[in-house]
Order: C-alpha cells, then sequence, then structure tokens
C-alpha cells in the first residue's frame, strides 16, 4: 500500500511577525503540508518554539515541525512541556524532529562540550524514553546514564495521543538503527563527521542511501510498514544540469532523491519510482531559495 506524497519546506527566519506569516500561509497555499524550523545556536535563524508558534497561529491546515531539536541543547523534560503546549496550542499540529546536535561551531561558540556521536546517541535514546514516558500522564519516573526523573507528571498532555509523530533523521547504521525502533517518520541523510564538521561525502551516492533503507528495514522488523520514509531535498534544478547548481558540491548526492534534475515532469516520475523502489513518500525541501523551483512538484503531487 502507498502511502500519499507529503511535502515540508525548512523556513528560517522573516524580516517581521507579518513576513514570518506570509511565508506560513503561503506553504499553506501550495499544498505544502509542514512547515520546519532547524535548531542551530549561530546563524541567521529563528529560536523553533516561538517560530512553531507563529506559524500555527497564521495558519489553519499546515503542520509545523522540527527539523531537527538539537538534544544537547534542552533536557528532555523541558521539552516535553513545550511540544505538549505546543501542540495543543496548534490544535494538533506538530511533527517533533529530534536530533542529538552535531554541529561543532554550536557547540564552541556556546562552550558545550561535543561529545563523541556513540554518547550524544545514547543520550538521546533516554531523552525519546523520558519524552514519550511523560506524554503518557500520570507520574513518570526514570534513571539513566544521562536524565533522572523522579515520579514528574506534567499538563498539558498533547493533543496527539500517544504522542505527536516522532521525526528522527540519520545517516549512520547506529542512528537509523535507534530510529527504526522509535520514529514515526524517519528523515534519511547522510552521516555527519564526528567532529561536527559537516556531512561526510563519502557515505554518498545512490547505493549508499539504499544501504538506509535497508538498515531502517531490518532493524525496525514487523512495524517497518508503520514508518513513514522521507528525505530532504537538497537542491531541485528544474531545467537544469546538477553542474550547474550553485550549491558546494551537490555531486555527492547525484542519482539519489535528495539532488533532483531535469523539468516539472522528469521529477516527478523520479519521486514516483523512489516511492515505488523505496517507499519514500515525505520529502522536505532544505532551501527557501528553491521554493519556486520545489512548489510546481508539490502541486502536482501532494496527496497522490
Amino acid at each position: 500500500m502507498k502511502r500519499p506524497f507529503r511535502f515540508g519546506a525548512v523556513i528560517r527566519d522573516a524580516d517581521s511577525a507579518a513576513a514570518w506569516a506570509a511565508k506560513a500561509r503561503r506553504l499553506e497555499d501550495s499544498g505544502f503540508d509542514v512547515l520546519l524550523v532547524p535548531d542551530h545556536l549561530v546563524g541567521p535563524r529563528f529560536a523553533p518554539i516561538a517560530a512553531l508558534t507563529a506559524a500555527a497561529c497564521a495558519t489553519t491546515r499546515l503542520r509545523v515541525g522540527t527539523m531537527v531539536f538539537a538534544n544537547d541543547f534542552r533536557h528532555p523534560a523541558v521539552l516535553a512541556k513545550e511540544a505538549a503546549t505546543l501542540d495543543l496550542l496548534s490544535d494538533g499540529r506538530l511533527e517533533l524532529g529530534l536530533g542529538t546536535g552535531w554541529m561543532a561551531r554550536d557547540y564552541e561558540s556556546a562552550g558545550l562540550p561535543l561529545d563523541p556521536p556513540g554518547a550524544r546517541i545514547t543520550r538521546l535514546a533516554e531523552a525519546i524514553h523520558v519524552l514519550k514516558g511523560l506524554w503518557q500522564g500520570g507520574p513518570f519516573s526514570f534513571g539513566g546514564e544521562h536524565y533522572t526523573i523522579g515520579g514528574l507528571e506534567q499538563l498539558p498532555l498533547p493533543v496527539q495521543r500517544p504522542h505527536p509523530p516522532l521525526v528522527l533523521g540519520g545517516g549512520g547504521p547506529r542512528m537509523l538503527r535507534l530510529a527504526a525502533r522509535e520514529a514515526d517518520v524517519v528523515n534519511l541523510t547522510m552521516r555527519v563527521r564526528a567532529d561536527g564538521s559537516g556531512p561526510d561525502t563519502a557515505d554518498g551516492g545512490p547505493e549508499a542511501f539504499r544501504r538506509k533503507v535497508d538498515i531502517v528495514r531490518d532493524a525496525a522488523g514487523s512495524r517497518f510498514d508503520a514508518i513513514e520514509l522521507g528525505t530532504s531535498v537538497l537542491r531541485i534544478g528544474l531545467g537544469r544540469k546538477p553542474e550547474a547548481w550553485s550549491a558546494a558540491n551537490p555531486s555527492a548526492q547525484a542519482g539519489t532523491p535528495q539532488v533532483l534534475a531535469g523539468e516539472l515532469t522528469a521529477v516527478c516520475d523520479a519521486l514516483h519510482r523512489w516511492r515505488d523502489d523505496l517507499g519514500l513518500s515525505y520529502y522536505v525541501l532544505h532551501n527557501e531559495a528553491d521554493l519556486d523551483a520545489f512548489t510546481p512538484v508539490v502541486n502536482r503531487l501532494a496527496g497522490v
């Protein structure tokens, strides 16, 4: 059974409240399903909670979410409370994307320690357990290596039950296996370098991308069919050849659904093939500058 196509877009900031609301309404009117914000401490980006609340208030259908909250920046008990409140105030439109945190500049600039990937993933796994436990309702306790919760009960609870959809992104095997066990949506990415300097381009290309789906399928077992698979569209070049792109070295992901070339019909046909072949049905535009190029794809395929 094929899932209908869904589309999101990462929107980072705006010049005013009115401009931010207009961006959200543009996505809604164009057929996008989700407005997403990133979570970094450096650079021109809005803080997620306030931005998502404003976007939800400016729209009626559009879902709001993160791509993705950095677990290292906030305690899961704090995030559970914030997320539940946002889910209520948005009338159940929150999609909570969560990751370890990875970008070295965030950590260096804020004076935070950047632990090795294994420690960050272990901490994230505990945080997910805390989030889901607190969203169940009633007193919740947990004792782990990184977090200790003692009979904490939080209200409000999320409108969506048992909790808002949990989105986990990943490129490395350990992160993908965690996502397969815990996530409602898995966003497939390139593996990030351990030092937080950026994506590992050695992990790029069609075969590496297919292996990620295999890892998720094997780790998910019987729950695989319940997982929505997606990825981020890094560049779309309607009518342009890949070498014409200005983004830094997009060739690492040529031949994957993260890099889309050709005219509108060719791009739509490619997304159909990826859905038929690997089950990918959720596509997130990563670069707002490509919104005009990507919107016709959304117009043609959203909900199909």
